[in-house]
Formats: structure tokens, sequence, C-alpha cells
């Protein structure tokens, strides 16, 4: 097991359980416990969960939107699959409109080293087209960054938006239902989506399957806005065939 997918693994049992052993995560991962305690280091300086005696425990309230630096570690071979779809829908020359998020930040590390014209909505993702040299032209909006997050929000975003017009918006979401649309766990985010969408010819959705049928506090819109969604096979299949009926094409990776 590399030390991505052991991270990961530790980050989602303690997510779920509230709390783990250091020998309890041993057993799991199949490292040693001074390997355990030195991932669990890492994880705490991060900000993915707590170090305690013994082992450690979530920062995660209940309802409360999970942070990056915690989704992050989140099913993170199956958003790499995701992004790849959805790189693969889009066309060199194409304006495209990249939301905040971590599954549109693997399909930034694509877009990259793709000739089309971005405009990322994350200071994460701006940083990946300023790596290095590349194909791809980065356009930047103004913007307030969210706390821990760096998702441009606020009044010099919606300007930007406004100002534009793009082929493509990638857009994740905190939620996606047949029956309550698009969802966001924040108002000001909720409002950025709503001004890409209007800015955009096109929508394609990335979600990883624990978004669907989850619902979030701030409505975005309906889920026919979307042209296409792609997922990956955790999806539930009732939601994916309720979302297939309104219209929606949903991918499955």
């Amino acid at each position: 097991m590399s030390n991505a997918d052991r991270h990961g693994l530790i980050a989602q049992t303690v997510r779920e359980s509230g709390r783990a052993t250091v020998q309890e995560l041993a057993g799991l991962t199949g490292a040693s416990e001074m390997t355990i305690r030195r991932d669990l280091d890492t994880l705490a300086a991060q900000g993915v969960l707590e170090r305690v005696r013994g082992g450690a425990r979530t920062l995660l309230l209940r309802g409360e939107e999970p942070p990056f630096a915690l989704r992050a570690h989140d099913a993170v071979d199956a958003k790499r699959r995701i992004a790849a779809e959805v790189s693969s829908l889009i066309a060199d020359g194409e304006s495209v409109l990249l939301d905040s998020g971590t599954t549109c930040l693997e399909v930034a590390h694509l877009l990259r080293r793709r000739p089309v014209t971005v405009m990322a909505l994350s200071l994460q993702a701006i940083h990946v087209f300023g790596e290095g040299p590349g194909p791809a032209t980065l356009m930047v909006p103004g913007g307030r960054p969210r706390a821990a997050e760096g998702a441009l929000t606020g009044p010099l975003t919606l300007a930007s938006l406004a100002a534009l017009r793009f082929d493509t918006a990638v857009m994740g979401c905190c939620g996606l239902s047949a029956t309550e649309g698009l969802t966001a766990y924040d108002l000001d985010d909720a409002a950025v989506k709503k001004a890409g969408i209007a800015s955009t010819r096109r929508i394609i959705a990335a979600a990883d399957g624990s978004k669907l049928g989850h619902t979030a506090y701030a409505y975005v819109g309906p889920a026919t806005l979307l042209r296409t969604l792609v997922t990956d096979t955790s999806a539930p299949p009732a939601e994916v065939t309720a979302l297939e009926d309104t219209g929606v094409v949903v991918k499955t990776v």
C-alpha cells in the first residue's frame, strides 16, 4: 500500500469511526505502529485529524463540510478516473470554467497540458497551472479565497464570471440528486456556481459517488442544468437512474 493510499484509508477510518487507535490502524493497513504514528503526525499537521494519546480522532462535526485537506485524501483513484474522463470530453481550443474542489483539482492537472483556455476558481488550481510552461492559457478571476478551501468567492469573482462566456464549465458539488438538484455547503460558493452556470454553454459535473443522493445546505439549481455527470462505480444505482431520467448523461468510470 502506497503512502497516499494508507493516508487516505486512515483519514476515512478516523472520520467514519470518530477515533481510532494506533494498533487498530496498524492492523487495518498492515503497516508498523511506528509508521502509523508518523502518518498520524503528518495528517494532524495537514488538519485532517487530531492527534490524541494512543491514536487520533476526527475534527469533523456532524453535518459539517469536510475540510479540503481531509477531502484530498478521499477516493483519490476514483477522482483521477473521473478527471481523465472529464478531460476527454473537452476539445482542444475550448474555453473552460473550472470549479473549486478536490475532483476539479485533478482535472486541472490534466488540462494544464492541453491547448485550452481555463479560468480556475480556486487558488490550488491556479497554482497547478502556474507550475510551469504549458499549452494551456490561464485566466485568473478576482475574489476572496475561502479560508482553508482556496475557493474564490465574492463580488469580484461574480463580476469576472459575468464578463465572460465559456464553452464548458466543469462543476464540482457537495450534493447532487434528481429531486434536490445541485447543492453546496456554503452560500457564497453556491452563488459562484450559479454565476458560472449562467455564463456557460455546457455543464459537466464531476462528482464521486459519495456526493450522489446527498443534499447540502445551499441550493445551486436543478439537475436538469447538467449536460453530463461523470462519477465512479460507487454511485448509488437508483440515483444514477433517477438522474438519467431527468435527461442528464451519466458516465460511470
